[in-house]
């Protein structure tokens, strides 16, 4: 499906970028086609369209101590300046990308790319896949979530334990209705019988008054002393639950690997000191880039006019020209000829140079990765430990804090088996043998008002219990929503690598099967794409990676297919494999919703038929696509524009 949209064409301004003094170049959306020879600053505009866009990626013209270039699109304006400060070039402005980093991936495809080379250099392509995708800060985010999803499930826990007494709740508190209202229906007989014998016993208003206050003094201090049985008994089981508790802390606490002193510390600062060593690598492969891209492009352009330029001009030129080999070129720094393969020999070594250099930063990213994991793992351990520390000693806090209410609820408790066996004892020095009988009622009447008592109080605790579990368990549903939500979103950032590196190996096979069609390359049957799970050493242990293994199937005359390698590919078949893989970047991280230009150049080594097919087909994915070509290559493609020169 194609991923183009169309909006007004947009205007480049350029001055002092690569070989280009001054240019303004109109685009149309589409295919615009640089058309020329060498040395006529082709490669220097699509650098300027990458440098207002936002790449670093950019030369400035030798002689020219500062460079502008200024991109017009959809409305807006685009600004890049770069100036030579120091030995050093520096960039200000305001470009239409922040940060260029997917653009020079997957957008930015000169001869030099990284992507497209990487079939050709052995390149790990899992890793250049996977570069713009930040894997720290997706771990960090799934780390948060495992956390809340850990609480939730405490939560839920929590719940499942309460939704557990609720049965027995419940038989409880059927047990207690039927019991306060067989002791209601007991007192009230035992108050009938009382009244009744009250009828036949005089007895002082005095004496009886004084012994119904007696009765219902050892009524309400029984009544206490339940209270505080029943307090004590609550706060022995809650003592027992902490210790339990803090036992299984202990226990969890021994289980946690030992951390050496200083090993968390001892890790950042390693990967402080490769960060920075990776900067300053970065650093010089950009450096290195630009010359050789500054130097290709000379090389490409150093015809009659720099020639001219550097020599004398005496007239006696032409002399000297005779004398000069055929590819002789005019050094652009110190103004003698010299052999063109000399200086291609020297861009050749700075080539093997960036890729060293890119090969060293693989190895430092790799050993990042590792201290990365090292560093969440202490980070965790760390976390936990603190986590069990701080609940440890809240328990203990707790646990002293009910010991003392425990040994506070036993004192009275004692106090209050003395105060009742003081106050049945002053009730017996009131009885007599004629009141004995209407006594022991009372006494009776009185326990069983107590026993009521503590029956209803008993109902209203469970009652109070059952009530505050039915509105817990009102929120479990809630909890069990967010906490699949949770979960799901864990999921999702843990398939996300796995998502990327899955849509760019199904983007390069389906396309690289399509160009193979397109471009009917006679033995080539299949190259495709596997990923699969390989045991790497970081460091001094072994951790599995994911890699992309690069599948090339060949076919004979005869049908047999067999698998080949990269090295027996023609050039035309590593360029085109080399495209094909920075498309399904292109594609995968989605870069056309982000970048509204597409540039290549240096096509020369397919033939004219087969970059114009290919040129239409990659057309299909790009708001802009410019691409610069040779006068006889070009005359094949379809193009919504066509610039020869500017």
């Amino acid at each position: 499906m194609s991923t183009k949209q169309t909006e007004p064409g947009s205007r480049i301004s350029v001055r002092n970028i690569g070989g280009i003094d001054e240019a303004d170049v109109d685009f149309e959306p589409g295919v615009t086609v640089l058309a020329g020879r060498n040395a006529t600053n082709r490669t220097s505009l699509l650098q300027a369209i990458m440098a207002a866009l936002g790449s670093d990626n950019v030369s400035m013209k030798g002689d020219a101590e500062e460079a502008h270039v200024e991109l017009d699109i959809a409305g807006e304006t685009y600004t890049r300046m770069l100036q030579r400060r120091n030995g050093t070039v520096q960039t200000s402005g305001d470009p239409y990308l922040d940060d260029p980093t997917v653009a020079d991936l997957f957008a930015f495809l000169l001869e030099s790319n990284e992507a497209r080379r990487a079939v050709v250099t052995d390149a790990d392509l899992r890793d250049l896949i996977m570069r713009p995708v930040d894997t720290d800060e997706i771990q960090a985010e799934i780390d948060r979530l495992v956390e809340k999803r850990q609480e939730l499930s405490e939560e839920i826990d929590e719940l499942d334990s309460l939704k557990d007494r609720l049965p027995s709740l419940e038989e409880k508190r059927t047990r207690l209705r039927n019991q306060i209202e067989e002791t209601t229906s007991e007192l009230e007989a035992l108050e009938e019988q009382i009244e009744s014998k009250d009828a036949d016993v005089e007895q002082s208003r005095e004496e009886q008054a004084e012994l119904e206050a007696k009765l219902e003094e050892l009524r309400e201090t029984r009544s206490d002393l339940e209270d505080v049985r029943y307090e004590l008994e609550t706060e022995e089981d809650s003592l027992q639950s902490l210790r339990t508790e803090k036992q299984d802390i202990g226990a969890e606490y021994e289980e946690l690997p030992e951390t050496p002193a200083g090993d968390l510390e001892e890790i950042e600062s390693r990967i402080d000191t490769l960060r920075t060593r990776k900067q300053g690598l970065e650093s010089e492969l950009n450096e290195l880039q630009s010359v050789i891209g500054f130097n290709q492009e000379m090389l490409e352009e150093s015809g009659d006019e720099v020639s001219d330029a550097l020599r004398d001009g005496d007239g006696g030129a032409g002399v000297t020209d005779e004398l000069l080999p055929d590819d002789s070129v005019t050094c652009w720094t110190c103004g003698s000829e010299v052999d063109a393969a000399q200086i291609e020999s020297t861009i050749e070594k700075l080539r093997s140079l960036s890729q060293d250099t890119v090969s060293e930063i693989n190895d430092i990213d790799d050993e990042l990765e590792e201290l990365k994991g090292k560093r969440r793992d202490r980070k965790d351990q760390q976390r936990r430990r603190e986590r069990l520390d701080r609940r440890e000693r809240e328990l203990e806090d707790e646990i002293e804090e009910t010991e003392t209410r425990i040994e506070r609820l036993s004192e009275r408790r004692e106090e209050l088996r003395e105060e009742i066996e003081s106050v049945e004892a002053e009730i017996e020095e009131l009885e007599d043998d004629s009141y004995e009988e209407v006594l022991d009622l009372h006494k009776e009447a009185n326990q069983l008002e107590y026993d009521l008592g503590t029956l209803e109080n008993d109902l209203e605790r469970v009652e109070d219990n059952i009530q505050t579990i039915e509105e817990r368990l009102e929120e479990e549903t809630d909890l069990e929503t967010r906490k699949e939500e949770v979960s799901e979103e864990i999921q999702e950032l843990r398939t996300k690598i796995e998502r990327i590196e899955g849509q760019a190996i199904e983007a390069f096979n389906e396309h690289m099967e399509t160009v193979l069609d397109l471009l009917e390359y006679d033995n080539l049957a299949r190259i495709w794409l596997e990923r699969t799970e390989k045991q790497v050493r970081e460091g001094r242990r072994k951790v599995t990676k994911s890699v992309f293994d690069l599948h090339i199937i060949r076919q004979t005359e005869s049908g047999t297919t067999y698998e080949d390698t990269v090295d027996h590919l023609s050039e035309s078949e590593r360029e085109v494999t080399g495209l094909i893989f920075a498309l399904a970047g292109y594609l995968a991280h989605e870069v056309y919703e982000t970048v509204p230009f597409m540039v290549l150049d240096s096509l020369e080594a397919i033939d004219a038929n087969r970059i114009a097919t290919l040129v239409e087909y990659v057309a299909e994915y790009s708001e802009y696509l410019v691409v610069a070509l040779l006068p006889e290559d070009a005359a094949n493609v379809e193009a919504d524009r066509r610039i020869e020169s500017f």
